[in-house]
């Protein structure tokens, strides 16, 4: 199934602006760091209703880095000590952990411009920085070829234009290379229009994203679907959100800021996007793609 007919185009510009406003924000709910993600994460067991706002954060925390070690279990070999190319690296935190565990020396990419100081110093921080290069680069022009052993893109496939991005990568990769995806997928054509406006993507399904990979050269190794274990992290990040009410709105009683975070916009589509997960109108998947020569 297809869905490029009903959703928006983001210039790149609008994404990045996107992200610029709500660094401030991420920070809070995802810091201190030096390892910071923003993206989704694996959750078995969610904590017990009532748990305190440390509690919660280390368990997203966790729960990120755990997808992470899901992708480099996907991939089979990650190339340890290899050449990484992080695509939309976000605040580092997926660069970080590749630096560390995995000894790569990784090519951190972003387009938010104040992002590349916030990566440069976490790295410092993490001790990481001679194998942390953060670079402001839209990804469809990093520079090179045949550069990296492998590419790595957690919740940023959705903002490219997949052809063009999937032959640019198989440019950039060495012969033999992954490309290791983790990101939601359409099954529902229907929710694509709500997705891309909330999140400012451009959502597409499996087939979408397999056609374009196998055109550019770049062949299937492994889909791994791990919706089931995503859908904990939405239960995570609401109660969260009701910490944040609180702490912003100390005297109001917990019921009421409970309330009031369930009718923000924030809270309605996490919301969808769970019941999406549960109800098989996305699923969130991991993709192993191996350059082909």
């Amino acid at each position: 199934m297809r869905a490029e007919a009903v959703q928006p185009e983001w210039r790149r510009d609008e994404v990045s602006a996107y992200y610029e406003a709500k660094t401030e924000r991420l920070l809070q709910r995802y810091g201190p760091g030096p390892r910071v993600h923003y993206h989704s994460g694996l959750v078995d067991v969610v904590p017990p209703p009532g748990a305190s706002s440390e509690v919660l954060r280390d368990t997203v925390h966790a729960a990120q880095e755990a997808l992470l070690v899901e992708l480099a279990r996907a991939v089979g070999r990650f190339p340890d000590g290899g050449e990484v190319l992080d695509v939309g690296c976000g605040l580092g935190g997926g660069a970080m952990y590749w630096a560390t565990e995995h000894q790569a020396h990784v090519t951190a990419v972003t387009n938010v411009p104040s992002h590349v100081a916030l990566v440069r110093g976490f790295a410092e921080a993490a001790g990481v920085s001679a194998r942390v290069r953060p670079i402001l680069c839209d990804a469809l022009s990093v520079p090179g070829r045949a550069a990296f052993d492998a590419v790595v893109a957690v919740e940023s496939a959705c903002y490219l234009p997949r052809a063009e991005w999937f032959r640019r990568t198989r440019t950039l990769l060495k012969p033999g290379g992954v490309l290791a995806i983790a990101d939601c997928f359409l099954c529902r054509p229907e929710l694509a229009p709500g997705f891309d406006r909330y999140w400012r993507t451009r959502i597409g399904s499996l087939d979408e994203y397999l056609s374009a990979a196998h055109a550019a050269g770049l062949e299937l190794e492994v889909r791994d679907d791990v919706s089931s274990r995503v859908v904990g992290f939405w239960s995570l990040t609401l109660e969260l959100m009701v910490h944040e009410r609180a702490s912003a709105h100390p005297s109001q009683h917990p019921l009421r800021a409970l309330a009031q975070a369930g009718r923000g916009e924030s809270s309605r589509e996490h919301l969808r996007l769970q019941q999406a997960l549960m109800d098989g109108g996305l699923e969130y998947g991991l993709l192993v793609l191996r350059r082909v020569d």
